[in-house]
């Protein structure tokens, strides 16, 4: 029970690594703020996993809307312990064919998402004096990934993110990292042609997928004790992708 009543901030906390990190930390005694932009799924999921799973509806792309939901979670739950910046999302095509709103929409909820709960919540993690931040990228965001410019740059932006933060908020007791999973087996990846999934596999040391309870247990891992001198560090978690 490493995170007995500790709060944790989950976005994008309605399914794949979100959820499945829900999941790990109600398991080890946490109290999950699951925020999402699709309540009703996040209702869905409360019915399983129970009161210590509550829901918050929140589009991370627009910082009133984040103040507003982060203002009523600390007001609920009374402090927020870890946050997962974990919401993501991908809508482009390679360069010449893409298109403007394509690009926006991904760097809007990818990097921009970050920026604005980050920023709603570390003012308070600031007043407590402690506080772990973890940010969910890609391991695109390191090397790049053809046909997508918005989703790696995003992710790298998200990286450096981590790596700024952790410089800046250290003072304050408060570490931040990034896990950067290769490809997970999650919605956002669903319609993926079956052969693109045979043809990533093979470019995969371990010849899979990441089941998504893989990327959160890293995830446990850094926001716990026992990852008290990591930070700002990007964690990859690729199954040997890129070795």
């Amino acid at each position: 029970m490493r995170f007995k009543d500790k709060v944790i901030l989950i976005t994008g906390g309605a399914s794949g690594i979100g959820l499945a990190t829900a999941k790990r930390f109600v398991e080890e005694g946490g109290i999950v703020a699951a925020c999402d932009i699709n309540f009703e799924k996040m209702e869905e999921n409360q019915n399983t996993l129970g009161i210590r799973y509550r829901p918050y509806k929140m589009d991370v792309t627009r910082s009133q809307y984040v103040e507003k939901a982060v203002k009523k979670i600390f007001q609920e739950l009374g402090h927020v312990d870890v946050l997962v910046n974990n919401a993501g999302a991908v809508k482009e095509k390679p360069l010449l064919e893409n298109e403007e709103a394509n690009f926006d929409f991904t760097v809007n909820v990818n990097l921009k998402g970050t920026y604005n709960v980050t920023k709603a919540v570390v003012k308070y993690m600031v007043q407590q004096s402690k506080g772990v931040i973890i940010n969910v990228s890609s391991i695109v965001g390191v090397y790049g990934n053809a046909g997508q410019s918005a989703y790696s740059s995003s992710k790298a932006g998200v990286n450096i993110l981590a790596k700024v933060w952790a410089k800046e908020f250290s003072r304050y007791g408060i570490r931040v990292n990034s896990v950067a999973p290769g490809y997970v087996r999650t919605p956002l990846i669903a319609n993926l042609p079956k052969d693109k999934i045979e043809e990533i596999k093979s470019r995969t040391a371990l010849r899979r997928l990441a089941e998504p309870v893989e990327i959160a247990n890293v995830i446990l891992f850094l926001a716990s004790k026992e990852a008290s001198y990591i930070t700002g560090q990007i964690i990859g978690v690729d199954g040997g992708m890129v070795i």
